[in-house]
């Protein structure tokens, strides 16, 4: 049987039936921007920068619903491409507060940009994702301005009334990324498109404030959001300019073991992320605690010398008194009421290497078989 061949740019390459333009052209490491695409969900087709050129058809279409046919030949940087690319990304930018304005000035001189943002009162005149926004990457790469364009009033207030997610909707750019997120990787089904025309907005349960919905704050719709409609509430702040370094780990909170992707400035963790979607066990994904439970980790409450209880008060001591009293306090109990007169509890917040040696000390030391771990936190 021959192979399915299509060519993308000159490029002859196979693909499977039901791949779409797009799959096929990631998969080959061939670039087509998009703002709505989602992987593993259902197309939209609402932000119409994946369009591209098929040969013998007059119009463009949209890569991520067009399903690959044999023989096709396509075209992803046509200047017909570019054009209707430049003029999609023209009308996101105009849909609403959009202020990544492409600026003519010396790049060099930091500190005169970061002033000339500010407003009157001093508060930064910048979107929070400034330098970490896809449409703002597409406006400068196709080179498309904002300055003197018509912004779209939005009727539509900033929602704030939860701890975890800001909702702006003023600068939302109805793509379905976070409609998508929800509805079918995470399958809580709190959000989705309500009202229409120019009323049209992403709603949570009859327009409820996410504190009022079926929201578990998982965060995924923070994470998939090309813009700064949905921000977490804590994240870049005063350090919106300073570097931030990312660093990929183990989510402590379970035994599932996330991946995730910690940001880190000047020491201290001001975001987290799910790490890429095709690494197991979460593909991205993660509950509230894994996303938003970090603050504790920089905590100035967090005990960092053992405590001992002398004369009513409890007082810092050395690890070695520490671990002297405990291992005769066990001892004195052992001793005199039996083994099975002690039980340890371990703890999902620490590791597999840390809860097996807990059991082998249980079980090899104290000679007892009490032990059970806190699973439920």
């Amino acid at each position: 049987m021959e192979p399915n061949i299509i060519t993308i740019n000159k490029h002859e390459l196979t693909f499977e039936p039901g791949e779409t333009i797009l799959e096929v052209a990631l998969r080959n490491k061939i670039e087509i921007p998009t703002l709505c695409h989602l992987k593993n969900t259902m197309p939209t087709t609402t932000c119409k920068i994946c369009l591209v050129e098929i040969k013998g058809e007059s119009d463009l279409v949209e890569s991520c619903a067009t399903k690959a046919k044999q023989d096709m030949v396509i075209l992803t940087g046509s200047s017909k491409v570019i054009q209707a690319r430049k003029n999609n990304i023209s009308k996101l930018l105009a849909s609403g507060n959009h202020n990544c304005a492409i600026r003519d000035f010396d790049t060099s001189d930091w500190t005169s940009f970061q002033m000339d943002v500010l407003k009157d009162d001093g508060k930064e005149d910048l979107c929070p994702v400034w330098g970490d926004c896809e449409l703002q990457d597409l406006a400068y790469r196709y080179q498309v301005k904002t300055l003197g364009m018509p912004l779209n009033g939005c009727k539509y207030e900033t929602e704030r009334a939860n701890p975890f997610i800001i909702r702006d909707f003023s600068r939302c750019i109805l793509c379905g990324r976070c409609v998508k997120a929800c509805r079918e990787i995470q399958v809580n089904n709190a959000i989705e498109f309500g009202y229409s025309g120019k009323d049209l907005k992403i709603v949570a349960k009859n327009d409820a404030a996410l504190k009022d919905s079926d929201c578990v704050f998982c965060g995924e719709c923070i994470q998939v959001c090309p813009v700064g409609a949905l921000i977490p509430d804590k994240a870049f702040r005063d350090e919106r300019f300073t570097d931030t370094k990312k660093v990929r780990t183990t989510c402590a909170f379970c035994g599932v073991g996330c991946q995730v992707d910690l940001f880190v400035q000047d020491n201290k963790i001001v975001k987290i992320d799910g790490a890429d979607i095709d690494l197991p066990p979460n593909n991205a994904s993660l509950c509230v605690k894994g996303r938003f439970g970090y603050e504790f980790v920089a905590s100035k409450e967090r005990l960092t010398k053992p405590l001992i209880k002398k004369d009513g008060k409890q007082v810092e001591v050395s690890w070695d008194e520490a671990l002297d009293l405990v291992a005769q306090k066990l001892s004195s109990i052992k001793e005199q009421f039996g083994p099975d007169s002690l039980g340890v509890l371990t703890s999902a917040r620490i590791t597999n290497e840390d809860n097996y040696i807990a059991q082998k000390f249980t079980r090899a030391v104290l000679k007892t078989n009490n032990i059970d771990h806190c699973a439920r936190l």
